[in-house]
C-alpha cells in the first residue's frame, strides 16, 4: 500500500497574535500535491511543520506509520525540504557542496557517495557544471541544486515552498519536469502562489488562505465544476466600477490598454458577456473571493 500523509486538526498561532492555521486537515497521496494560496495565507508555515522545524499548538500528523510530531529523526531521515530561501556557499563548487551534504547525511563510504553525488547531478542536469562555483549558478541552477540536496537519502516526502519564483520560463519548465517525475515514488508537495505551476503538475491540490484550507480537489474536477458558469468582457477600464457592482467579478487583467474581466454567474449576466472556458486560475479565484467574502482582483491597473 502506498504510503499517505495525514494531516488533522492542525492549528498555529504566533506570538504576535497571527492565526497561521486554523484546524487544516488533509489527507496526500504519493504524487504531485499543490498547495495554493496567496503570500501570508499560512503555506510556509504548514511547510515548516511538516519539515519538523516548528510545532504545531494542536492536532497530529503521520507519514505512513511515522508520527511527524514526536518522531522527529525518522522523519528527517526520509524528508527532502527545499525552503523558499535557503543560502549556498558561493566560493564552493557544486559537486564539492553537495558531497559535504551526503557525508552530512551519513553517506560515508566514499565509493558510493560518489555514485549518489554524480547521480543526482545528472537527474538536476548540472553534472556539466559540477565544478563550477556556485556563485556563478543562475537562479535556476541555484533551485535545481537546491533539489538535488533535497533528493539525498532517497527521500519518501518531498517539500518545495514557492520554488519557481524569479525563474525564466525555460528554467521553469526544466525545474517543473523534473519534479514531476519524482512524485512518481514520494509525496511531493509543491507549496505556491502561481496556479500555473499546480495546473501543469498535480493531481491534487488545495487552496489556504489566511490559515484556512478552502477547497481540496482534483484540478481537472475543480476546473469541470465551473464550466458554464465563467463569462468574459473587454471593457474601458472607467465601466469596471459599474461591472463590479452588479456582477461578481472575479478577476480582471489589463490586455491591450483594456480590461479584460471574467465573473462569475449562473446564468448570462447580459449584453457584451461571452462564455468561456474555466481554468484554474478561475478555480483559485472564485474559492478565495467566496472564502472570506470578497473578490480578489488580479493584475489591475491603479
Amino acid at each position: 500500500m502506498m504510503m499517505k500523509l495525514h494531516i488533522r486538526d492542525v492549528s498555529k498561532t504566533y506570538s504576535n497574535g497571527v492565526h497561521a492555521l486554523k484546524d487544516v486537515t488533509l489527507t496526500i497521496p504519493v504524487g504531485m500535491y499543490g498547495l495554493l494560496g496567496p503570500n501570508g495565507a499560512g503555506k510556509s508555515t504548514l511547510m515548516r511543520t511538516l519539515a519538523t522545524l516548528q510545532e504545531p499548538d494542536t492536532g497530529s500528523i503521520r507519514l505512513g506509520e511515522t508520527d511527524v510530531l514526536n518522531q522527529k529523526e525518522r522523519v528527517r531521515e526520509t524528508l527532502g525540504y527545499l525552503p523558499q530561501e535557503f543560502g549556498v556557499y558561493p566560493k564552493v563548487s557544486a559537486e564539492r557542496l553537495l558531497e559535504h551534504f551526503a557525508v552530512l547525511k551519513g553517506i560515508s563510504d566514499r565509493r558510493a557517495r560518489k555514485e549518489i553525488v554524480d547521480k543526482l547531478l545528472h537527474q538536476t542536469n548540472l553534472y556539466e557544471v559540477r565544478k563550477k562555483k556556485l556563485g556563478g549558478y543562475s537562479g535556476g541552477m541555484r533551485q535545481r541544486f537546491g533539489i538535488a540536496v533535497a533528493l539525498l537519502g532517497d527521500p519518501k516526502l518531498i517539500i518545495v515552498d514557492e520554488p519557481t519564483a524569479g525563474l525564466d520560463p525555460s528554467e521553469r519548465v526544466r525545474f517543473l519536469n523534473l519534479l514531476s517525475a519524482l512524485g512518481e515514488t514520494a509525496v511531493v508537495i509543491l507549496s505556491t502562489h502561481i496556479v500555473e505551476d499546480v495546473s501543469e503538475l498535480c493531481s491534487r491540490m488545495a487552496i489556504i488562505n489566511q490559515g484556512e484550507i478552502l477547497l481540496e480537489a482534483e484540478p481537472l474536477s475543480a476546473i469541470a465544476a465551473l464550466q458554464g458558469r465563467i463569462w468574459r468582457r473587454v471593457i474601458d477600464k472607467n465601466e469596471l466600477a459599474e461591472v463590479e457592482r452588479e456582477h461578481r467579478v472575479i478577476s480582471t487583467k489589463l490586455f491591450a490598454g483594456r480590461t479584460v474581466v471574467r465573473v462569475y454567474g449562473d446564468t448570462p449576466p447580459g449584453a457584451g458577456f461571452e462564455s468561456v472556458e474555466s481554468n484554474l486560475e478561475d478555480v483559485y479565484f472564485t474559492t478565495i473571493g467566496a472564502g472570506h467574502g470578497e473578490k480578489l482582483v488580479l493584475g489591475v491597473e491603479r
